[in-house]
């Protein structure tokens, strides 16, 4: 990895994604951010399923989802993706080094400051890493670097899905957003073909932050219908992510330096 500057801010920006409905898990996000002295910027959540046709249309294409995906996106799925898209580009046209992305399901679990110094420590760069895993699962390691006496950068046999807290850099963000003018796939998937957006993922742990599993999907309620789904397509996609996968991470391995 290529060296650079240690990173002299204290505090990234952060930026809280949410719809405009859901006031009570802005109250609740709030709270939470405040305790521990953070200040975030409210990134209003696009509502896919009042987006019109041509709106969707704009950045989803319906051609790379039936090559790349195994069924139709849904309106919130498409709503999801662009309001990250939305967050990469205050990121990527920011002045900060990284800025963090959360979704308004999060819970915190660590010692989120240190965890942001951890960040700024950081001599190499770096384009994603995951402060949270989806559900709050596990996933087998293929490597981990020892950062400091709490934390450790961890490189997954396949990286972590979930949006829930991710810290991202400038470079990063104007890989993701450019990249992803048009997309197929939901946002965290597209995030696990991560070779496909010239990125590195990697993941801090313990996880500073952890998913609120108790609070109902704002994209779940929209269902996925049977017809939507291409079983067949499903298979050989899982069959060559796997392998190209597995190839991708052992050449992320081969350049990082911790």
């Amino acid at each position: 990895m290529v060296d650079r500057k240690h990173n002299t801010q204290s505090t990234p920006p952060v930026y809280l994604i949410n719809l405009d409905r859901s006031t009570e898990r802005l109250q609740k996000s709030r709270a939470l951010l405040e305790k521990h002295n953070i200040v975030f910027e409210r990134v209003p959540a696009i509502c896919g399923r009042l987006l019109s046709e041509d709106s969707c249309l704009e950045h989803y294409c319906p051609n790379l989802n039936k090559a790349r995906y195994y069924y139709n996106l849904t309106p919130a799925q498409i709503g999801c993706f662009l309001s990250h898209r939305e967050a990469w580009r205050r990121i990527a046209e920011g002045e900060a080094d990284y800025g963090i992305v959360l979704e308004d399901d999060f819970l915190v679990e660590g010692n989120v400051q240190k965890a942001f110094a951890t960040l700024n420590s950081l001599t190499h760069d770096w384009d994603l890493i995951k402060l949270s895993a989806y559900a709050n699962r596990t996933r087998p390691i293929a490597k981990q670097f020892s950062i400091n006496d709490e934390f450790n950068l961890v490189v997954h046999k396949k990286p972590m899905s979930g949006g829930a807290a991710t810290a991202i850099s400038k470079k990063g963000a104007q890989k993701l957003y450019a990249s992803t003018a048009k997309f197929g796939r939901p946002c965290d998937t597209e995030i696990q073909h991560f070779w496909e957006h010239g990125i590195t993922v990697l993941s801090l742990m313990p996880y500073p932050f952890a998913q609120d599993v108790t609070c109902a999907s704002t994209i779940a309620c929209s269902k996925k219908s049977k017809q939507d789904r291409r079983p067949l397509r499903r298979l050989s996609q899982q069959c060559y992510q796997y392998f190209r996968n597995k190839y991708e991470v052992s050449k992320q391995l081969k350049s990082l330096e911790f």
